[in-house]
């Protein structure tokens, strides 16, 4: 079986030009997009392709296209990233996910963002993981809950506009278990 990681019902990859497509396809949902200040355009999928992409060669991690094992179905993304945009806490690793709507409450984000911590944690040798999203994003809050961050505040995000409903974000961490 190909993958970095593999949990009961998912296994999580590198990307493929195959799955522009149902990226592109997953960021031009406005539900899927609620939390972010737009939707992406495909040119714009691209680029974030083409910026993940970037981060494997430079970082050696990034994010992992998340799929059904029995299904081969593209759900979503879930892995790590640099954040390095001006705040007290960054730069820093940052584990984040995003999935098709059709796909959530079924447990897929929980169940492969705790499989990223492990391997963040056992495998690229991390001391401390971070995530963060607007206020308003419960459910992704409540991922954050379930994989066993800790909320450590709030902040406003420099690169959305102060008077933006979704400036305001908390943020949650989790250390490796000695």
């Amino acid at each position: 079986m190909n993958g970095i990681l593999h949990t009961e019902r998912l296994r999580l990859r590198h990307w493929e030009t195959k799955d522009l497509l149902d990226c592109i396809e997953m960021n031009l949902d406005t539900e899927v997009m609620k939390y972010f200040p737009a939707i992406l355009t495909k040119e714009q999928t691209i680029q974030f392709y083409d910026r993940v992409q970037q981060h494997f060669l430079e970082h050696g991690f990034g994010l992992y296209v998340v799929e059904n094992t029995s299904t081969k179905e593209f759900l979503g993304y879930t892995g790590f990233m640099i954040a390095n945009f001006e705040a007290s806490f960054t730069p820093c690793v940052e584990i984040g996910w995003r999935f098709k709507k059709q796909f959530w409450g079924k447990g897929y984000a929980t169940e492969a963002a705790k499989a990223c911590l492990n391997y963040g944690f056992d495998t690229l040798g991390f001391d401390k993981i971070y995530s963060f999203t607007a206020t308003p994003n419960l459910k992704s809050e409540n991922v954050m809950k379930r994989i066993g961050m800790h909320k450590t505040g709030r902040f406003s995000h420099p690169k959305i506009d102060k008077e933006h409903i979704l400036n305001l974000h908390v943020i949650y961490e989790i250390e490796k278990k000695l």
